[in-house]
């Protein structure tokens, strides 16, 4: 029988065939076949939207990959997007078609990072990287075709860069992005907040795997609560760029996301908030597979393109 309590049936239908066969572990499979299974099924994935202009670029004196996505030739917003995978999958390819959702929904250029990831690279690369590109971004000049504000963005563990990119920044004295904007991100690398037990198995994503994630990272446990790498635990979350958080009900990372929408709101950071009723984690790269997951998608890009309205 379908679970209700899903958004929609094909979702429900999607999640049921994951729990029949959830396939082993990723600390049995390793990053090297969960990347060579990323790509198998970005390939079967119907492309994204046409967008005027793609182009890769080194970007920055440390010449991080990124991919800029412009949909027409007018100057433009910027949204620096961070893609998600446990610190250790994602790439370019995987997100290609949300971030081509994201630049054609939101008539905003998207320049997707390249980031370095484990476990070949653990912390702090991936943050150094995340930094280097939003400092390159908001630089007088440093990409063509860019007015407005830049924002950044990040899903899953690039929702956990995207913080940690604002904090690094605000305590150098560094010019900050405009906004943040952070889908269903991961901020407690101990995974001590209560949904990461009661959804730990059966939703897609299973704590263990993000715990799997979190370890190649970060490999000493004894650094998992640090603020460097668990945002959640810093004390001062003062003076920090405007925030949209966005959470999903059947995600075991729903609890500290929201717990960290919470605190931002508490230090006086202006954030917008939503907890995607019947929705699972992932929910931006499933619009192929659920309606419901691709108006869950739609609800994020129209938070990017009301903000940088805003901010303009």
């Amino acid at each position: 029988m379908a679970d209700l309590s899903l958004a929609d049936a094909e979702l429900a239908a999607f999640i049921e065939a994951v729990r029949r066969d959830p396939g082993p572990p990723a600390r049995a499979v390793g990053a090297a076949e969960l990347r060579r299974a990323q790509r198998l099924r970005v390939e079967a994935r119907p492309p994204g939207p046409e967008i005027a202009r793609v182009e890769d670029l080194a970007v920055g004196s440390t010449a991080v990959r990124a991919r800029l996505y412009r949909p027409s030739a007018v100057a433009q917003p910027l949204v620096v997007f961070l893609h998600g995978g446990m610190w250790t999958i994602g790439d370019l390819e995987s997100h290609d078609r949300a971030c081509r959702r994201l630049a054609f929904k939101t008539d905003t250029a998207v320049l997707s990072v390249d980031f370095r990831r484990a476990p070949e690279h653990p912390w702090p690369a991936a943050v150094d990287d995340c930094v280097e590109v939003i400092r390159a971004a908001t630089g007088e000049g440093s990409i063509a075709g860019i007015g407005g504000p830049t924002v950044v963005m990040g899903d899953s563990s690039g929702g956990n860069l995207a913080a940690l990119a604002c904090l690094r920044l605000r305590d150098e004295g560094g010019p900050l992005p405009a906004a943040q904007i952070l889908v269903y991100p991961n901020t407690d690398l101990t995974l001590s907040h209560p949904s990461a037990r009661t959804k730990a198995t059966g939703w897609g994503l299973t704590t263990d795997d993000v715990a799997w994630g979190a370890e190649q990272w970060v490999p000493d446990p004894s650094r998992r609560a640090d603020p460097d790498v668990s945002p959640v635990f810093t004390a001062d979350l003062g003076g920090l760029p405007p925030a949209v958080v966005v959470t999903a009900e059947h995600d075991p990372l729903r609890d500290e996301g929201n717990a960290y929408a919470a605190r931002l709101a508490a230090a006086g950071v202006a954030v917008r908030h939503r907890c995607e009723a019947g929705m699972v984690h992932g929910f931006l790269t499933l619009d192929t597979i659920s309606p419901a997951a691709a108006a869950a998608g739609d609800r994020v890009f129209a938070d990017v393109a009301d903000l940088v309205a805003e901010l303009a």
